[in-house]
Order: structure tokens, then C-alpha cells, then sequence
């Protein structure tokens, strides 16, 4: 029987700063400025987000624990008895908790997965202390790409994929589709994927989310370009930029920019970039969903969608979804 013991050694694939230093530059050479989104979750931007999940105007959150609260003994049973347990970006892994209260020792094995390395060990080491009987095996790896899961110290009737919050938004919808299929087959036949679906609502709504009062997005959002000055040798002024969010609705999303607030030339790795005032780092996406538009497209990723649960307003979805016994 696991003890306090049950975290298991961190199975490290963390991305090094080179491929920080080569998306960066790539998305800084295009008409649009960009950076992947991933690049905001370094320590200190893990942290902030943690922050943004407590704000008043960032529904997903807190609409997506009370759907969980209110369903998880459904969850649980859809997910069945002795299965590895595979979260995509845990985070503070605040839902997974409502999980493994529920699952317990019925879990082979929970495998958190996250780029932030002190973060995922944080979070990891609580777990364990909580949930003595649940073997924890801490993955550090950017969860986008492939990588490799560690053996687990029990036998699994399957594996499920978790995961939570609107992150599939994030995905621009090629890419969305790639990670899906990639889940699809790191689960494998009679897999599953227990994840948060933002759904479509009032727009002011959607964007306040992303914009709030006390301006702790904004400094996660600016966080990035700390991030670059520390990492790359970039010369930032964090003050000649602001934090912008608008509606696409062509999209469906939520664009979230960091925009130069006056002409200026600035380093990034030894190269020099120009930004006209007004000009536009895009750093994230937040695309929104209907139902039936997702169940559409997991299935075009070879998942199914068997269960949804929704809030009353029909905000948040959580779904359930397989993979067919003949998936790759």
C-alpha cells in the first residue's frame, strides 16, 4: 500500500530555452507579432494564473468546480476503477482534487503533466501528502509535444487523459485538433479524455474574463516579455506596453495582445525588432465552443463525446469523451 512515499521521481522533458528562444523569434519575424501561448507559464506566470482563477470576472473557473462538485461521482464512474490518471498542464491541480476525493486508491496511477517544473513538483508533493494512496508520477514536459509516460507502478485497465479549464481554447483550430489526436493516441483504444469546454455566452462577458479590474491578467500577460528580458537577453520596458483583449468574431475567440504603446526598437536574442505604436504582440487565444460544434470536432480526432455536464447558465461543459476500441 502507497504511503506519503507514493510521489514518484520527476520524469523530466522540460523544453530547454533554446526552443523558447526559437519560437520567439520565428513568431517576432511575422506581419502579426506572436508567441505561443505555452511561454506564459514559466514560475512566476503559474502563479499568477492561480491568481486569475480566484477573480471575480473569470467564470470558467469556479463554474467549472461547481460542475464537477455537482457531477463527479458521474465522472468518476464513466472513468471506472484502475486507471491512469494523465492531466495536461496541472497547474495548482485545484480540480483534480475533487477527482482523486472521489476516485481514490481506485486510480492506478495520476500522472501530472506541466512545463513549469518547480510548479508541477509543488503541486505534486501536496498531492501526495493528501492522497498517501495515490501513486503521483510527475512528468515535466511541454504537453504539446510528444512525450513519454512513465510505467505505472500498477496495472491500468486504461488511460485517461484530464483536461480541465477552457485550455483547448487556446489552440488556434488546426492545432486543437492535433493535440486531440495526439491525446487520442497517447490513451489509446478504449481510452478516454475527461476536458473543459468553454461554451459561446454574451461577449462582454467573455472578454471581461479576460481584462479584469485589478489588473491581474494584464500582469500575467506581461509577464511574457519579463520572461523574454530574463531568458533571451531582451530589453523589454514592460511599461511601453499594455495588455488588449477583443472579441473576434469571425474566429470565435477571445485575442488577447500586448500592445506597444509608443514607436520603439527592441533586442530579443541579439536581433532587433521594430514596433510602430499601436503595433501588436498576439500572446493567446480563447476560442469558444457550442456543443454540438465540439462533439463535431472531437470526433474528427478520433474521440467521442459520451456524457456532458453543464452549469445552469450553460457557461462551462465538462465532457466526457472515448476513443473507439480500433483507435491507434
Amino acid at each position: 500500500m502507497p504511503t506519503s512515499t507514493s510521489i514518484h521521481p520527476i520524469l523530466d522533458q522540460a523544453p530547454t530555452t533554446e526552443s523558447f528562444r526559437k519560437a520567439t523569434l520565428r513568431g517576432f519575424r511575422k506581419d502579426q507579432k506572436q508567441i505561443p501561448s505555452k511561454f506564459l507559464y514559466d514560475d512566476r506566470g503559474s502563479k499568477l494564473f492561480d491568481k486569475i482563477c480566484e477573480l471575480e470576472e473569470y467564470y470558467p473557473t469556479r463554474t467549472e468546480i461547481g460542475i464537477m462538485r455537482e457531477n463527479v461521482s458521474a465522472m468518476a464512474e464513466a472513468i471506472g476503477p484502475a486507471a491512469r490518471l494523465v492531466e495536461y498542464g496541472s497547474g495548482s491541480s485545484l480540480k483534480t482534487r475533487i477527482l482523486l476525493e472521489q476516485m481514490g486508491e481506485d486510480l492506478a496511477a495520476y500522472v501530472p503533466v506541466d512545463i513549469s517544473k518547480s510548479h508541477l513538483l509543488e503541486s505534486a508533493e501536496a498531492l501526495a501528502e493528501d492522497y498517501p494512496a495515490v501513486p503521483i508520477q510527475p512528468v515535466c514536459a511541454d504537453y504539446t509535444t510528444s512525450f513519454e509516460l512513465p510505467e505505472p507502478p500498477r496495472s491500468a485497465r486504461r488511460t485517461v487523459g484530464y483536461y480541465p479549464g477552457s485550455t483547448i481554447g487556446n489552440f488556434p483550430r488546426d492545432q486543437a485538433r492535433a493535440f486531440l489526436e495526439q491525446i487520442a493516441h497517447t490513451v489509446g483504444p478504449e481510452g478516454g479524455l475527461l476536458i473543459g469546454v468553454d461554451l459561446k455566452k454574451d461577449v462582454d462577458v467573455m472578454t471581461a474574463a479576460y481584462d479584469d479590474a485589478e489588473g491581474v491578467t494584464a500582469a500575467f500577460s506581461k509577464n511574457l516579455l519579463r520572461r523574454m528580458n530574463r531568458e533571451l537577453d531582451a530589453t523589454f520596458d514592460l511599461d511601453a506596453f499594455e495588455h488588449q483583449v477583443l472579441w473576434n468574431e469571425e474566429r470565435g475567440c477571445v485575442e488577447s495582445h500586448l500592445r506597444s504603446t509608443t514607436a520603439q526598437s527592441v533586442t530579443v536574442a541579439d536581433e532587433s525588432f521594430a514596433f510602430d505604436a499601436g503595433e501588436t504582440i498576439h500572446t493567446e487565444d480563447s476560442h469558444k465552443y457550442t456543443l454540438d460544434g465540439f462533439a463535431s470536432f472531437a470526433a474528427d480526432t478520433g474521440f467521442e463525446v459520451e456524457s456532458v455536464w453543464t452549469d445552469d447558465r450553460s457557461y462551462f461543459s465538462v465532457q466526457y469523451c472515448t476513443t473507439r476500441s480500433d483507435s491507434a
